[in-house]
């Protein structure tokens, strides 16, 4: 049994659903909205953030925490080819970081944390300007994206890994909100389509936010 402390529309907690759904592993989802730092679950996490999972009697906080655990304790999803790893973990650092702190926590803390955080705490109504500074480095990264699958079927090789994994957590989070421009790029479409045909994609599908219904054809495989 594996309980897993998330937010839905935190990049990191896909991540990891992706990550336990890819090796079967159906967890029990507690969503937590972690801007509020409940006191029962700072007991959990002393950080107060998530994903945090409870498998097995064992507390893993963090999303590399967990990755690591995963590949450690059930199979593994990164190729034995060093060289090949190396690659792996460089486009996960890349989402993971690069990406994160570029585009998706601006957008996501602008169009869904300020909703729910008091003005003295920040909340309020969203920077637009923010916003339009990270729609423009989104379509950098886009662009890197394409890059990439210029001539690979995934990301890295013609085989899915934790690269395409992460990267599909952090470009669904806004494809929730509708700020993925995917006219203008059909290859990425084509590549982000194929993730999310993978039955570990479905329950990420269903995802709903109070007061933040999905935009356009979030949930549609076919769009």
């Amino acid at each position: 049994m594996a309980t897993l402390y998330h937010y839905p529309l935190c990049p990191f907690s896909r991540k990891v659903r992706l990550l336990l759904r890819e090796r079967n592993i159906d967890p029990d989802l507690i969503v937590e909205a972690y801007w509020q730092r409940r006191r029962e679950f700072l007991k959990t996490n002393p950080s107060g953030e998530v994903p945090v999972l409870i498998m097995k009697e064992e507390k893993i906080c963090g999303h590399y925490a967990i990755t690591e655990y995963l590949e450690e304790n059930h199979e593994s999803l990164l190729p034995k080819d060093n060289i090949a790893r190396n690659e792996i973990r460089r486009i996960v650092d890349w989402f993971d970081n690069k990406f994160h702190y570029e585009v998706g926590k601006i957008i996501l803390d602008e169009r869904v944390q300020k909703r729910f955080l008091k003005v003295s705490k920040g909340g309020g109504l969203p920077r637009l300007e923010r916003i339009r500074i990270a729609i423009h480095n989104l379509n950098y990264h886009m662009d890197y994206i394409n890059t990439l699958i210029a001539e690979r079927f995934w990301l890295t090789d013609d085989q899915i890994s934790l690269a395409d994994l992460t990267a599909s957590a952090h470009i669904s989070c806004l494809d929730y909100l509708g700020d993925i421009p995917w006219k203008k790029y059909p290859a990425v479409k084509d590549w982000y389509t194929r993730i999310k045909c993978r039955p570990s994609f479905r329950s990420l599908l269903m995802d709903q936010v109070m007061s933040i219904p999905p935009r356009g054809k979030y949930a549609t495989l076919d769009f």
